[in-house]
């Protein structure tokens, strides 16, 4: 699912492109992207582009008029940037906007449609799809502290928790993570003042390290190739490759269709993180260092 960093290279690149500029027309390939009947999507057609916002991982496009369309791409949508009136492509064409330089298109592979569009009449109806999660440019370090202890969660689950925090997901948890050399399963009522400070410290840079990478190849090109697997991460899709601080295998912790991806000598003191389905295969075998699981590879 697009990030902070690949929301915030959409917004830039939509910017350059359709700020200022008339939505023509609108053409929906898919009934079920729609998840709002008032106003009606024909309402948009017309109106100029007067501005672009992220909320959380959604993308809200402001008309004239106070209108807005946001988009939600969730795991498989993605937008490309097309000549004037291009055709939608097939079964992944699920939305059109038509300007006169260009065409804004939706696609979302896969069988599943996540994705969603909604058309809100006010600013203020933004409200109704804000997970309400803190900005993390927006806060300081007690309130970063704050809210991430308003339960006590282990950490990978309150990183990702839209409610929590805005616009990280899997991909930037364990980039920031290894970063602050710190357990994705560390209970957040548990951290220390210096882990609380190399958490926040690592969260904001290890952000507006791919921000800024990201917004400059949007300033050159459009982001046709957003991607949660980047040959420049640490950690992330990384599972058996070498950390690039200490040189150990990467590991993972395997769940439903995710994955966590963490370095043992640098974020768990050396000791392996149970996988649900390898412990339940391996019981009492499961090793605990990355020793342990050698050995058991050479058997």
């Amino acid at each position: 699912m697009p990030e902070l960093p690949d929301i915030s290279a959409y917004i830039t690149a939509l910017e350059a492109r359709i700020l200022g500029q008339k939505l023509e027309h609108v053409r929906l390939g898919s009934i079920f992207l729609l998840r709002t009947v008032s106003p009606p999507l024909e309402s948009a057609e017309g109106r100029a582009v007067t501005a672009l916002r992220r909320i959380g991982k959604r993308i809200a496009i402001g008309l004239e008029g106070d209108l807005w369309l946001v988009l939600h791409l969730m795991i498989a949508g993605r937008l490309h940037w097309k000549p004037p009136l291009a055709k939608l492509p097939g079964k992944v064409g699920l939305l059109a906007f038509d300007f006169s330089d260009g065409t804004l298109v939706l696609t979302e592979a896969g069988s599943k449609r996540r994705a969603s569009l909604y058309v809100f009449g006010s600013t203020e109806a933004l409200d109704d799809i804000d997970p309400g999660g803190i900005e993390v440019f927006s806060t300081n370090l007690e309130g970063f502290r704050n809210a991430l202890t308003r339960e006590n969660r282990t950490l990978k689950r309150a990183l990702t928790d839209p409610r929590i925090v805005s616009g990280i997901g899997n991909a930037y948890s364990d980039e920031i993570l290894h970063a602050a050399r710190l357990s994705p399963i560390l209970q957040t009522h548990k951290m220390t003042d210096e882990q609380w400070q190399s958490l926040f410290t690592a969260t904001r840079e290890t952000l507006t390290l791919w921000i800024n990478r990201f917004n400059a190849e949007a300033k050159e090109s459009f982001p046709e190739k957003v991607t949660a697997f980047r040959p420049e991460m640490a950690a992330h899709g990384k599972f058996n490759q070498p950390c690039p601080r200490c040189g150990s295998p990467i590991q993972r912790i395997q769940y439903a269709d995710n994955e966590t991806n963490y370095c043992p000598p640098c974020q768990t003191g050396g000791k392996l993180l149970a996988d649900r389905g390898l412990s339940r295969l391996l019981g009492s075998d499961w090793p605990r260092t990355l020793d342990e699981l050698e050995m058991l590879k050479r058997k």
